[in-house]
């Protein structure tokens, strides 16, 4: 199971008791042994209530919206109540990262798609560094008479144009309105795509991580039920990677856990536009995770389909020639944590195309394979360090070629 570390009572006491002093300058001892009872209740607890005279760092993400390390080690924010029904949170990280790349030059992130291209072929070796993973955002939650209204802003370093290694521009990450009665939610506007296994995505430093699993934020309503560890839910989205299309695209899925293992299952079906022909698009993912022993977890995603690589990571071509391209793609994962601060793992993926994508390599490459092999330390709760080895292959028609990455993170948390 991911671990999920708690807040050390030292921390807790010294946010806890400078929100405390500001609010009452003079505290009768009488009153401080009653605030350190009430904050070891809370540890107990594993969780710090926000309030309107102070502020708290909360471990839990209601939205479900987690970056790869953020699923190992939890995400640090600040919280404070602005209403009496509404509380504010502000949240995010800044990651600094360095990579050695041999064979081919990738960039920030893993690009399966750059392996074979002349166009980034290095001699030896080439050093980068990056900060364009940081990202930050602004969530609010009301409580209302039929429920609760949340709304939530978030942003990276990605955006295109200007220095993008010294001077990145900001990108758009997410910007929606949830709203939650019962068991019942509605969701309008920009997430992560309903058709993606985002639970059961591979825990891994590099942005992307490996090939054979799909990943995209669009626009979309999105109706979830959730009940007793059953969650389905259905969408109609914008169809993602700049397509036009004159119609939406409909994806449902059914998921479903509890603490030793969880099942998810999601279908995807609409149409796409390129050069100005209509093709299809249709697919199915199948995900799991179990958890064979304490610290210790083996996940699995299977992807089939057609017109599927503007969602899948290595971004094989949609239609070739005219024709829909069918992939069928898996990932697979085994974690180990170490102990409460170490965690260690490896990652497996494979896209296969039976229709060649033109670029990368010479005559195109109609499958990608990729390993990623990491390690993640966290001293404390905010911090944590990466070092992470990739390895990734294509393969064509006419060739094949293969790369290596090595890179180093820092990543803190607020």
């Amino acid at each position: 199971m991911p671990h999920q570390p708690t807040l050390t009572r030292g921390l807790v006491a010294s946010l806890f008791g400078s929100a405390c002093l500001l609010a009452a300058p003079v505290l009768a001892q009488t009153q401080i042994e009653t605030l350190e009872a009430r904050i070891a209740a809370l540890e107990a607890e594993q969780a710090v209530a926000p309030s309107q005279t102070g502020f708290a760092f909360n471990t839990v993400d209601s939205l479900g919206d987690f970056d790869q390390i953020g699923q190992r080690h939890g995400l640090g924010r600040l919280s404070f109540g602005i209403a009496d029904t509404t509380t504010l949170t502000i949240y995010g990280f800044i990651r600094a990262e360095a990579f050695y790349d041999f064979d081919f030059a990738q960039g920030d992130l893993s690009r399966a798609g750059r392996v074979g291209d002349p166009t980034f072929e290095v001699d030896d070796s080439e050093f980068d560094t990056s900060v364009r993973v940081s990202r930050f955002g602004i969530r609010s939650n009301t409580d209302t008479s039929f429920g609760s209204v949340a709304t939530q802003l978030e942003f990276d370093l990605f955006g295109s144009g200007g220095d993008q290694s010294q001077s990145p521009n900001l990108r758009l990450r997410h910007a929606n309105l949830r709203v939650t009665s019962g068991n019942s939610e509605v969701l309008l506007g920009q997430f992560w795509t309903n058709f993606m296994p985002l639970v059961h995505y591979p825990t891994t430093a590099d942005f992307n991580g490996p090939v054979g699993i799909t990943f995209a934020r669009v626009p979309q309503a999105r109706y979830t039920y959730r009940n007793n560890g059953l969650e389905l839910s259905a969408s109609l989205e914008e169809s993602a990677g700049g397509d036009n299309s004159s119609d939406p695209v409909f994806t449902a899925a059914a998921f479903y856990g509890t603490d030793l293992f969880s099942v998810r299952a999601a279908v995807l079906t609409g149409t796409f536009e390129q050069g100005g022909d209509e093709f299809d698009t249709n697919g199915i993912t199948l995900s799991g995770s179990v958890n064979p022993w304490e610290g210790g977890s083996v996940g699995l995603t299977l992807t089939a389909g057609e017109g599927l690589g503007n969602l899948l990571i290595g971004g094989g071509a949609r239609q070739v020639g005219g024709a829909e391209n069918e992939s069928e793609s898996l990932t697979f994962e085994f974690r180990q944590d170490i102990s409460d601060a170490l965690s260690a793992g490896i990652a497996y993926g494979l896209e296969d195309y039976d229709l060649a994508t033109t670029g990368g390599l010479p005559g195109g490459f109609d499958r990608l394979e990729s390993v990623h092999v990491n390690a993640f330390y966290s001293p404390i709760d905010a911090l944590t360090y990466g070092v992470e080895y990739i390895h990734i292959e294509s393969e064509g028609p006419l060739d094949s070629a293969e790369a290596d990455r090595i890179g180093v993170s820092a990543t803190l948390r607020f």
